[in-house]
């Protein structure tokens, strides 16, 4: 039976990206851990692929039955695709920009647009992160917030709050201003709202101040709402810190999608990527005014270019 062999280095938002990936291509898949043993290892190797070296530095086993695909998604996965695809003769897929890597001997790579990819024939740019769009889970994960919660008003909307990362903050007044302005915006809705992980304390303060109707606090309770509301909701509020969650609320569902932006004037990357959903049509800059961005990512032409690379 034809499968495809993900490499994951652990990370749910790399690991999901490449599930993604194989569903979006019809193949099961199989699952192995792959990080380098230490920093130093990692190190060489980007030296031994500059050299065509491909000695398995990270130990991961080849599979007892050949795959029809070997997948990764980030840069602990990369060098052992190459590993692999010469030990089994399978083609590969490098899902991200393969930095500090040669982009030869991927058969395809997946790379964001706002990491301005090279021109190059195996090189297929995406405008967002791969999301898992398979209807089932969907179905079921709305199931199970509507098992949690009954909505009384015929129209609702949602906020998914992030947090402080590199390159952008969520500090309690900024969200008080912006969560303001989306009840102003919204009146005749219900409002709903979920934290993350990397939402502060103080910033979950704010949330609990205001009158949501649905609320969800990551540090209290571990439920995610996220797949209801992309396919309930209006419309969806969304801070910019976050290309995962942004990825997955311009994908999925039929919800106009506006951008919260915290993002600092260092975004660099991220911020090509909100100005590239923003320019096409798929998100709006929330500015007390709703743009009803409601056009959504098509997966089909970034599938059908990857068949065609790997011959699938």
């Amino acid at each position: 039976m034809s499968y495809a062999l993900i490499l994951s280095d652990g990370k749910p938002g790399h690991e999901n990206q490449s599930k993604a990936l194989a569903e979006g291509l019809g193949l099961s898949f199989r699952i192995v851990p792959c990080v380098f043993p230490s920093k130093a290892c990692k190190t060489l190797s980007y030296l031994l692929d500059r050299l065509g070296i491909r000695p398995n530095l990270t130990g991961v086993p080849l599979p007892e039955d050949r795959p029809s695909l070997l997948i990764g998604a980030g840069s602990n996965t990369f060098y052992t695709l190459k590993v692999l695809k010469r030990a089994l003769g399978v083609p590969c897929v490098a899902v991200l920009t393969p930095g500090g890597y040669r982009f030869g001997g991927f058969d395809a790579v997946l790379a964001p647009v706002f990491d301005t990819p090279p021109d190059l024939p195996n090189v297929i740019r995406m405008p967002t992160n791969l999301t898992p769009a398979r209807p089932d889970f969907y179905v079921e994960q709305t199931k199970a917030f509507r098992e949690r919660y009954t909505q009384t008003k015929p129209r609702a909307v949602a906020v998914i709050v992030g947090g402080r990362n590199a390159i952008a903050d969520v500090t309690p007044g900024w969200l008080g201003d912006q969560l303001r302005r989306i009840f102003d915006a919204t009146p005749d809705c219900e409002h709903w709202v979920t934290t993350s992980r990397r939402t502060s304390p103080e910033a979950e303060a704010v949330v609990d101040s205001f009158p949501f109707d649905y609320r969800l606090i990551f540090s209290r309770e571990r439920f995610n709402p996220i797949p209801a509301f992309v396919t309930s909701c209006e419309t969806l509020f969304v801070t910019a810190d976050s290309t995962g969650m942004l990825s997955e609320a311009v994908a999925i569902g039929t919800s106009a999608v506006e951008v919260l932006d915290n993002l600092s004037a260092k975004a660099g990357k991220f911020g090509r990527f909100v100005d590239g959903l923003c320019e096409a049509g798929y998100a709006h800059r929330f500015d007390g005014t709703l743009g009803h961005a409601t056009r959504k990512v098509d997966p089909a032409p970034v599938m059908a270019a990857v068949r065609e690379r790997i011959g699938l």
